[in-house]
């Protein structure tokens, strides 16, 4: 599969983290040292990520990860890094659900130390299920499993959204829940195109969310924002550790349960549109649906809308991405902006209404 050169992540330097790292270590916990620092291969491009051990006789814990916002000169995917928020977040699925979720040890809200906010959690051990190449092309460990092991896998992960929102206790508010978050991305889209060329398809994608509003959103739960596989780190095929709760929000299950079916459509479409195969078999969406309405007694509505919802929140990040590697003169703006969106036709087909039939 042939693939556009990898976008850059970060504009630090790495050795200046390290550094700065070790000494506000060693003022939170005196005698401590940050030893084998390393940036993961698969770092990302909205908070970054720093791998370390503490070199202490009584450590805490001994393996960690540390999550740093953004930095605010790379132009940032998105407008706001709240670490605290999913500093807290983190805490409270913890502590409230069974989901394995990383103890979080240390909040840090004052950009002085290493340049911008961040905090720090235990590092769980693992193999995730790759973006680059996507896990749906051969040649990883996910792929090369037995179906019956695939099976697992998808079972396990559909349990882990089903205890999420039915455990975690969700105050009532005034309003409509998903139009907070529906109008939440409408800010974050008229961010990314401020001073840039707009893109008709994302705003026919607003405008047919409006025209098929769900008449009845249900109460809104914690939702988990990044529900894919490609943030659990799995033990054989048990997931471990449930990451980047970047997109934490209060909303429709549905939100969550769109996203997980579309993230993974985004992955096969494109490895069948290479000529391979993929997995096709792997997180249907009939099969999410009824996995989870067994698990909770919910039956999935309006799931045509959600998924649409997925692909137009998802066109939106990767508009920002290729409008990002312009800024760093990694590509230029076509006469269609519409077509910096790779899945621009699949979502082109959910707004005609045509992509699931």
């Amino acid at each position: 599969m042939a693939t556009a050169p990898r976008p850059r992540t970060t504009t630090r330097d790495p050795e200046e983290l390290a550094r700065r790292l070790t000494a506000w270590l060693d003022a939170r916990l005196p005698g401590a040292k940050a030893g084998g620092i390393r940036v993961p291969e698969s770092n990302g491009m909205s908070s970054e990520t720093l791998l370390f051990d503490i070199e202490h006789p009584e450590p805490p814990v001994r393996a960690c990860a540390l999550r740093l916002a953004a930095d605010p000169d790379a132009y940032t995917i998105f407008p706001v890094y709240d670490m605290a928020l999913q500093y807290c977040t983190m805490r409270d699925v913890a502590e409230h659900t069974d989901l394995p979720v990383p103890r979080v040890l240390w909040l840090e809200e004052d950009p002085t130390a290493l340049g911008a906010p961040f905090f720090v959690m235990e590092r769980v051990e693992g193999r995730v299920p790759p973006d680059v190449m996507p896990y749906t092309y051969e040649g990883n460990w996910l792929h090369a499993a037995s179906d019956a092991e695939r099976a697992h896998l998808e079972a396990a992960t559909i349990s882990l959204l089903a205890r999420l929102h039915d455990q975690y206790p969700v105050e009532a508010a005034d309003g409509s829940a998903l139009r907070r978050h529906v109008d939440a991305q409408r800010a974050y889209y008229a961010w990314v195109v401020n001073g840039l060329p707009r893109s008709p398809l994302i705003e026919s994608g607003f405008d047919r969310l409006d025209a098929r509003w769900p008449a009845d959103e249900g109460a809104p739960v914690q939702n988990w924002g990044d529900a894919r596989i490609g943030n659990i780190i799995y033990d054989g095929f048990e997931p471990a550790a449930v990451l980047d709760w970047e997109m934490a929000a209060h909303a429709p299950r549905e939100v969550d349960l769109g996203w997980t079916v579309y993230l993974h459509r985004f992955f096969q479409d494109l490895t069948v549109s290479f000529g391979q195969p993929g997995l096709p078999d792997f997180l249907r969406r009939d099969a999410i649906e009824r996995r989870y309405a067994e698990l909770t007694g919910h039956t999935p509505r309006d799931m045509d809308f959600y998924t649409l919802y997925a692909a137009l929140r998802h066109a939106i990040v990767m508009l920002r991405v290729a409008y990002r590697q312009v800024h760093f003169g990694e590509a230029r703006i076509p006469e269609d902006p519409d077509s910096l969106i790779l899945h621009h036709g699949t979502l082109a087909a959910m707004v005609q209404g045509s992509y699931w039939t």
